[in-house]
């Protein structure tokens, strides 16, 4: 038992030179077979390659970040760069890292939700509608955070942070229903996202990078025990999951048949279900674990 643990190691956790090695051209031969449509012998072994090089990518996220991260840090303009009082913090302060990101995507966010809100009035399309009032809600959440950390500093007032945890799981309520006038317009309306050339495969690499960090930085950053950075991190989560729902109607749309607009329709509903159930069981979970540490 111990040998076959040592030869299953060996096979899907690999140190991050060969992971890279391995995985990058797998998935560029993967999107190059769904791109042309192949169902040769050679498309067949590329997805077999893309399913092995998705699990080594998966074991060895965390080595290639670390590898990266290592390497960036020895760069000369790095170096000059933590040299200053602002960049030594910038790089060494994890708390007003994600501070800055905080307010980075709050700008975001409403740059979306102005863009959405105007298509769908110029236009009358719910869908735009739909798209606005995700973003505006993702934006309020944002912004109850920023005003938090503006106030006071992170990890000074638990009971506080708690209280504003609490009012983020509430939004994300409403936030949920948001996402479900999403899922419903892309099925009784055919809508979805779309993304022409080589952006679908760009936007994809990009979805996957984000979604693996956002799934790391949930867990990490409960080791902070700052509610705060909980709730950031969630937020980062919710978005992460629906590019996946964006990608995945795009995938559909790019690379499926005219004739198979049923299964379009079943398997947008399907995906778009399973996302709102995880937003869904998200904010239950904020809101029953913040109440239940405030009773405390």
């Amino acid at each position: 038992m111990k040998r076959v643990k040592e030869i299953m190691k060996r096979i899907f956790f690999l140190p991050p030179i060969p992971t890279v090695v391995i995985s990058v051209p797998a998935f560029i031969l993967v999107f190059v077979m769904l791109g042309t449509g192949s169902s040769s012998v050679l498309a067949y072994i590329s997805y077999l390659l893309s399913a092995y090089a998705m699990v080594i990518t998966v074991t060895g996220f965390k080595g290639v970040a670390r590898a990266v991260r290592n390497g960036i840090e020895n760069l000369p303009p790095v170096i000059k760069l933590r040299s200053t009082p602002l960049g030594k913090r910038l790089l060494g302060d994890v708390i007003f890292r994600s501070e800055i990101t905080l307010h980075g995507g709050l700008c975001m966010n409403l740059l979306y939700t102005a863009l959405n809100l105007f298509s769908g009035i110029r236009y009358r399309s719910t869908w735009f509608i739909a798209l606005a009032f995700y973003y505006m809600l993702l934006s309020v959440m944002r912004a109850v955070l920023v005003r938090y950390v503006h106030s006071r500093p992170i990890g000074e007032d638990i009971s506080s942070e708690l209280r504003h945890y609490r009012v983020c799981g509430i939004i994300l309520l409403f936030m949920n229903q948001a996402l479900v006038g999403i899922v419903v317009a892309m099925v009784t309306q055919n809508r979805g996202f779309s993304y022409s050339g080589l952006l679908i495969y760009m936007m994809a690499l990009y979805t996957f990078y984000i979604t693996i960090a956002a799934v790391v930085n949930v867990v990490k950053f409960r080791k902070h025990g700052s509610p705060i950075l909980s709730a950031a991190k969630v937020i980062s989560l919710t978005a992460a999951l629906v590019s996946m729902l964006s990608l995945a109607t795009a995938m559909l749309a790019q690379f499926g048949q005219d004739d198979e607009e049923e299964f379009r329709r079943i398997m947008i509903g399907a995906f778009g279900g399973a996302v709102c159930a995880v937003v869904l069981a998200m904010a239950i979970y904020m809101i029953v674990r913040s109440t239940k540490q405030l009773r405390k």
